[in-house]
């Protein structure tokens, strides 16, 4: 396993973050202490998880993730062998985060509140890398459109925000604060308030990256590499789209879209015909599509770790598989002339 710099914190995190959206739904607590289990053993020391999950997010379920975590953590007793990143939510209408019924907002007393929980949950007492899961303002879905639009809605400034993860860094809660679901003109505000103020200063960014939506090379790239803030790339596989699992219609069993119908991202004109371009590439080349897919997130210069997720062991072991992918430069100019062609199709 290939270990990178965390953003400038002298950490370093596996090449391949252990996604776990997963727990609490569609994996059980002992099918997440299965693949924790492996990941560990597999080299895997980064874990990502938020207060939201498990996914789809319901208020039964909310907070299941971090309490699987936790419990394998004090199982295995093993808690200074992993960086542990989790998140707080940003602007939202979901109000069964917080004890008092109240929408979602990144305030002060709002954020202690959900870090409180979070370490309980997690039973731990610090948090590696705390991430605000999406901005406090209005924003797009994807954060780097390819149409612009104007959303109305209330905003938390981002000077109370990171005054509020601070106050958290200082009281040794958190060692390090995220952005996710961030725009250029965001994460560069964070990084103008925590050099006015000597706040914390993002380290990472948390965003969408694969095959079908490169958009954070547009501008956030060169925010990565001038400001040393990584990218995190979750839907490296685009949830499961460029395994082509889905393609022509299917929905196999089981499949996170066949159960939640909450895939619309990857269901939009020009997606497929995407797909089948990649697949074809790696049939072509002999590769796994998920593993190229994977592969090819950590060939770039900006990318710090990519975020997996499973449900299946047999997933698992073929997703952290692709960190020992090494894709040709045939196979890296092929996929850049699809992407010329078809663009970023799922934003």
């Amino acid at each position: 396993m290939q270990y990178r710099p965390l953003g400038r914190t002298g950490l370093e995190v596996s090449a391949i973050c252990l996604g776990t959206m997963t727990y609490g739904q569609q994996n059980t607590e002992a099918e997440g202490h299965e693949q924790l289990d492996y990941a560990l053993d597999q080299g895997i020391n980064f874990l990502d998880t938020a207060e939201l999950y498990s996914i789809p997010p319901r208020p039964e379920t909310q907070g299941s993730t971090e309490r699987i975590i936790g419990s394998w953590l004090k199982a295995r007793g093993n808690r200074d062998k992993v960086i542990l990143a989790t998140k707080a939510v940003g602007l939202s209408e979901m109000t069964w985060f917080r004890d008092d019924g109240a929408p979602g907002r990144p305030t002060r007393p709002q954020i202690r509140e959900a870090v409180e929980k979070s370490l309980r949950r997690l039973q731990t007492d610090y948090i590696d890398l705390y991430q605000l899961h999406w901005p406090g303002r209005p924003m797009q879905w994807g954060a780097n459109p390819t149409r612009w639009k104007t959303q109305p809605g209330e905003e938390t400034p981002i000077a109370e925000t990171l005054a509020a993860f601070a106050e958290l860094v200082a009281e040794g809660k958190i060692r390090h604060f995220g952005l996710s679901n961030e725009s250029a003109w965001g994460t560069m505000r964070f990084l103008a308030e925590a050099e006015r103020t000597g706040g914390p200063r993002a380290v990472s960014i948390q965003n969408a990256y694969n095959l079908l939506n490169r958009t954070y090379e547009t501008a956030l790239a060169e925010v990565s590499l001038r400001e040393q803030v990584g990218l995190l790339a979750y839907s490296p596989l685009a949830q499961g789209y460029l395994t082509g699992k889905y393609q022509k219609g299917a929905l196999p069993a089981g499949a996170r879209t066949t159960l939640f119908k909450r895939a619309t991202r990857y269901q939009v004109p020009g997606a497929e015909e995407a797909v089948d371009d990649y697949l074809a590439i790696a049939r072509d080349a002999g590769l796994d599509p998920a593993q190229m897919a994977i592969a090819f997130c950590l060939t770039r210069p900006f990318m710090t770790s990519a975020i997996i997720g499973a449900t299946s062991m047999e997933q698992l072991v073929a997703d952290i598989g692709a960190a020992q992918v090494t894709l040709s430069a045939e196979v890296l100019e092929r996929i850049d002339a699809v992407h010329q062609l078809r663009g970023n199709p799922c934003p």
